[in-house]
């Protein structure tokens, strides 16, 4: 499920940028390709009315990984269908970035092969270096962050969250606040990650937060190891995996996860559940969206980028508990979901994002397959 594989901890890595900005996706013109194959923007259709059109006429889009439950989408796939009359078939739901990258590829020149993908960095990045996606700008292109797209328009972030931890207050007397509160309070067997970081991305992006707490960097992920260490140390990290159930339970009642996952499984079953993003390891992460340049059906590929990135779509990501890559706009522009804003953890003010390179993401899993064995040992 994706849930367990929550994303790479540089969804949107300056370093995968970097090197994919370096290349181009977009190769020679093919008469043989389906109309809007090569459309950057939708001035190329003369304007939204003339993409919507082209798109209605192709009346197919096949999207991939996309499970209903996760960041709202089978709502928003409804509601795609619904104001545009596009079946849409959601190809190996539960499949990760990788199925993904690997549909592209090999299912390149089918009628069943993906348009769109909603991918992790590492595999957008490679994708994008070996020519699998179409550059193309949304509208709505100037209210995404510098750093959350590639200039030339092959992928750009739509949505993401933060490392959190999450408690349960009547299990859990003394609030904890950071990651160092995690190792001096009163939490004796109560502290877990989802999963093996040597396995599970967000139990590794787990580590990675830990690490920027405790004297770490995004080029020292051992720190964060060591930091695991101590809380074993001291008797307070569970060696289970932590997940919905085992909060429902009592068996892990603090559990340090993305706090988009516990706002949408783990707070529908604890309903006193209380999530704080610790100012002293503020760690992000988000999901790219890339449309394939070999599309079957690419007009209605770009009308889909159009939808998820419009005030609509973007506010449909919120309802699903995920942080918009719009956010500071629609709040700006007065256009947010105010409810489901309300519901998200507050980032602490003095935060500062930070993003591993493609080389200090490397190091770091290196490192962690290393040092790990020391924390379960």
């Amino acid at each position: 499920m994706r849930a367990s594989k929550a994303i790479v901890a540089a969804a949107a890595a300056v370093g995968s940028i970097l090197l994919a900005a370096g290349c181009t996706s977009s190769g020679s013109p093919n008469a043989a390709r389906p109309f809007g194959s090569n459309a950057r923007s939708a001035a190329a259709f003369h304007g939204m009315a003339g993409l919507v059109a082209a798109a209605q006429r192709e009346g197919q889009l096949n999207v991939i990984g996309l499970p209903s439950t996760w960041a709202n989408y089978g709502t928003i796939m409804d509601d795609f269908t619904a104001l545009y009359g596009i079946k849409i078939t959601d190809m190996n739901p539960e499949g990760s970035s990788q199925d993904e990258l690997n549909a592209v590829k090999q299912l390149k020149g089918q009628s069943n092969a993906p348009d769109v993908v909603d991918i992790d960095s590492a595999s957008a990045a490679e994708g994008e270096h070996d020519g699998y996606w179409a550059p193309y700008r949304v509208t709505a292109w100037n209210k995404i962050p510098t750093w959350a797209k590639l200039a030339n328009g092959g992928y750009y972030a739509a949505y993401g969250g933060y490392m959190a931890i999450g408690y349960e207050p009547s299990l859990v007397k003394v609030a904890p606040t950071t990651f160092k509160s995690l190792l001096r309070g009163p939490y004796r067997n109560q502290v877990a990650i989802d999963g093996d970081p040597t396995q599970t991305r967000s139990a590794f992006a787990a580590v990675y937060a830990a690490a920027l707490a405790n004297g770490g960097s995004l080029a020292n992920i051992a720190a964060g190891v060591n930091y695991f260490r101590g809380l074993k140390h001291a008797g307070n990290f569970v060696q289970v995996r932590g997940t919905p159930g085992t909060m429902l339970s009592g068996q892990t009642p603090i559990l340090i996860w993305w706090d988009y996952l516990l706002n949408s499984q783990v707070r529908p079953l604890v309903k006193n559940l209380k999530i704080v993003i610790p100012p002293d390891g503020v760690y992000a992460s988000y999901y790219n969206q890339a449309i394939s340049a070999s599309a079957p059906h690419p007009a209605a590929a770009r009308l889909w980028e159009e939808f998820l990135y419009s005030a609509e779509g973007q506010n449909l990501f919120l309802e699903g508990s995920v942080r918009p890559i719009e956010l500071r706009s629609l709040l700006a522009a007065g256009m947010i979901d105010a409810p489901a804003y309300q519901i998200l953890p507050k980032v602490p003010a003095s935060a500062v994002y930070q993003l591993p390179s493609a080389a200090e993401q490397a190091t770091a899993d290196t490192v962690v397959a290393k040092l790990w064995p020391s924390v379960t040992g």
